[in-house]
């Protein structure tokens, strides 16, 4: 059989190869749709988008013993929501990805005006590059931030394929001086996706190479195809390097992320993530006019659980009680680790009544579930307060929270109260504030001594 009526077969199997790969997760949430949540948590290893440890917390789920899970076998929460977007900001590549393109892009028109070479295909050229500068454009400015700007990247690089692929064409195919826009795609796509999307980008890039080379000639030198075979290899090499460094870069990024906005201890968000979330929060509350609520808690009589049964048990509650939080809250909510036995989660859109109930629940939940060989079990002071009522700045809102969980531990602790004093409407002011902190230290140690 003559190579030119192989030529088509195996540009069929690359591309469908490379489809494959690009839906490889919708596969897979279609095949958890038929089977289940039993598939998802036995394929969750499998899948190289999934946290690696989410199986470990389903189990731990499963049969209510999350909270009570050793300390070193406790999964690190995977980059959602907030941190999922601060990880993936994508201004930097868009603008690299802007330049080059664009670049490259007048560099053809150039180079295919000016030589000559290409007089009788120089209109069709012409067209091919608006038509992908006007594609680009969508891609890249025009499309709303949805499921398809999400995938803009693999667009781009599936788009700049095909370009690349009629250039091969109109300017002499095997013999074209832009078959190395091939490599070039690859390599530079390779560091901004996935290794899976980077792998169907060569297979798209072999099936194109290929393709446009025997579609100008059909018997082709030996020399050409050596050149072709020279060109696919430093596709490859290009798509390992770059899938290599970009997957170490990504690690990296998430790994600073994960230490700047994330306790170490509890897998909760910081004390300076949560100061971020309600500053933004309450901005969004101004402009749309709408409340949320903001819950403060704190562990009762810590320091015996410390001092009685030792800080790894006391670390252990503290894990325990962040699970529970965690898990009580919504994705759209933000829980974090206020201080050493303190926690607080913010909840937009969400009434009194509503923080309320998330707080009863968690106060139960924490006394209901106790923890192994701690006797008694901890317990949970609440206090919840909502915006624009009991505050208007971050700071009266947290003075307020801390008023009503005081509250709650006179009261005879593991309650909830609301803030009984008048709400705060203003700001607090800095020398304020660092009193009222004091002081409310000063409370807290004394009445952990008592």
């Amino acid at each position: 059989m003559p190579a030119s009526e192989l030529v088509l077969p195996t540009v069929g199997i690359l591309v469908i190869i490379a489809v494959a790969l690009l839906l490889a997760p919708a596969f897979a949430w279609a095949r958890r749709q038929v089977f289940g949540n039993g598939a998802q948590v036995r394929d969750t290893g499998a899948e190289g988008m999934n946290d690696p440890e989410a199986s470990v917390a389903d189990v731990a789920d499963k049969d209510g013993s999350r909270a009570l899970m050793p300390i070193a076998d406790h999964p690190e929460p995977p980059l959602t929501g907030p941190l999922a977007q601060a990880a993936s900001d994508p201004t930097l590549e868009n603008r690299v990805i802007r330049i080059v393109s664009w670049a490259f892009l007048m560099a053809v028109a150039v180079f295919a005006a000016g030589s000559g070479i290409w007089a009788s295909s120089l209109p069709t050229i012409v067209i091919i590059i608006a038509v992908t500068g006007l594609l680009m454009l969508i891609l890249q400015d025009v499309l709303p931030r949805t499921a398809v700007r999400r995938i803009g990247g693999p667009l781009q690089g599936i788009l700049a394929l095909a370009f690349a692929t009629g250039l091969v064409i109109l300017t002499g195919g095997f013999e074209s001086p832009f078959t190395f826009t091939f490599p070039l795609i690859v390599g530079a796509g390779a560091l901004l996706v996935a290794p899976r999307i980077a792998l169907a980008l060569a297979l798209l890039a072999t099936a194109g190479y290929i393709g446009a080379g025997f579609a100008v000639d059909q018997t082709p030198v030996v020399e050409s195809l050596i050149q072709m075979g020279v060109n696919l290899t430093g596709v490859y090499l290009l798509a390992y390097i770059g899938a290599s460094v970009g997957r170490e870069q990504r690690r990296a990024r998430d790994a600073a992320i994960r230490l700047s906005t994330i306790d170490s201890l509890t897998g909760l968000y910081n004390r300076t993530f949560f100061f971020t979330a309600l500053e933004r929060e309450i901005a969004r509350g101004d402009r749309s006019g709408r409340a949320f609520c903001l819950v403060m808690l704190d562990l009762d009589d810590l320091k015996a659980v410390n001092d009685r049964f030792g800080h790894i048990a006391g670390d252990q509650v503290l894990r325990g009680v962040s699970d529970i939080v965690r898990s009580g809250v919504r994705k759209i909510d933000v829980a974090a680790r206020y201080g050493g036995d303190e926690f607080v989660a913010l909840l937009p859109e969400t009434d009194p009544t509503g923080g309320w109930v998330l707080a009863e629940k968690i106060r139960l939940t924490v006394a209901e579930q106790g923890l192994p060989g701690v006797d008694p079990g901890p317990t949970v002071s609440v206090g919840v307060v909502s915006y624009p009522a009991d505050g208007r700045s971050a700071d009266a809102l947290l003075v307020s929270a801390d008023r009503a969980m005081y509250a709650s531990k006179r009261g005879g602790k593991n309650r909830v109260a609301r803030a009984t004093a008048e709400p705060m409407m203003l700001a607090i002011e800095p020398h304020l504030e660092a009193k009222t902190a004091s002081e409310g230290k000063a409370s807290r140690e004394s009445e952990r001594v008592g």
